[in-house]
């Protein structure tokens, strides 16, 4: 019996600006998001059997047997035989850096091939999987992209480089909801224009560097440990920007060169045995998503 794997890529805000808030509650936003190569790995097998487990090395926080976003994607797109999922979590839960949305998005692209389905999502499935949660129709793409509105305007970007990253989470857990209700000021500046080249990475660095994330200051009212963590990835030798990531608590910093990246990577492991610290690349542009599947026996 085959078996697919889907990757399910960490996404990270490389800026995130709160611009407005609606009526409905639902808050505005203007967002470079890139992907990572560290990720979730989501096994689907058409057994029959249902199953759903959780292994790997972020699993103890995972809910078992109630809701979660793969079986929400599944019950709105499957209506064949009952199929088992087996989630191999890497990623930390709530960080800031989608691993559940990207475990919904993977679930959605491994049905769709289950399906026979290659094309782009169309505008109703993408609705539905807004629905699920505003961060699953980007990670569904895992294209780097611009993103605005509540999630649901993606643009993804034509050009953009392969970057060094750091990611560093300081093994806190900062809830969503709560960041975004200590955020007082939400009419913020969108970000500024995109940097004319591309290929140009000190260009590309002194851009990122110049944006924000907006749910910083909140997220880190909520969590100190944050402040603590973006200071660290600062002083490390060759970081070119260092930010939170979403709603926190992951933060990132950006190398000229992935042995700089893996150096400070090191150094905080030996500093902090305790933090989740990978060292990896975010993706270009317009990365194809069916190269995040394969199929196994």
């Amino acid at each position: 019996m085959t078996t697919i794997e889907v990757f399910a890529p960490a996404k990270v805000n490389l800026t995130l600006h709160i611009t407005g808030q609606r009526a409905d509650g639902y808050h505005l936003l203007d967002s470079l998001v890139g992907f990572a190569g560290v990720g979730d790995v989501l096994r689907i097998t058409p057994d029959g059997a249902g199953d759903f487990t959780v292994t790997g090395p972020e699993a103890g926080d995972v809910p078992i047997g109630g809701a979660n976003f793969v079986s929400d994607v599944a019950d709105v797109f499957w209506t064949g035989a009952p199929l088992s999922f087996s989630l191999e979590k890497n990623l930390p839960v709530a960080a800031g850096i989608g691993g559940g949305s990207a475990d919904a998005a993977a679930c959605f692209r491994g049905l769709e091939y289950l399906n026979g389905d290659d094309t782009a999502p169309s505008a109703q499935a993408m609705a539905q999987l807004l629905a699920i949660g505003a961060d699953v129709p980007m990670c569904a793409a895992s294209d780097t992209a611009r993103v605005q509105g509540i999630g649901e305007a993606i643009t993804p970007l034509d050009v953009w480089p392969e970057l060094p990253i750091l990611l560093v989470n300081p093994r806190v857990a900062v809830p969503t909801g709560p960041v975004f209700k200590a955020l007082t000021k939400k009419d913020n500046p969108p970000m500024e224009a995109l940097p004319a080249d591309m290929a140009d990475l000190p260009a590309v660095f002194d851009w990122l560097a110049r944006q924000r994330n907006d749910l910083e200051p909140p997220a880190q009212a909520i969590a100190p440990q944050i402040a603590r963590v973006l200071d660290a990835i600062a002083q490390t030798s060759g970081c070119r920007a260092a930010r939170m990531s979403g709603s926190g608590a992951t933060c990132f910093g950006l190398y000229e060169s992935d042995a700089m990246a893996a150096a400070a990577a090191a150094h905080l492991r030996a500093e902090h045995p305790h933090w989740w610290v990978q060292a990896t690349r975010l993706n270009g542009a317009r990365r194809a998503a069916p190269q995040l599947i394969r199929a196994t026996t």
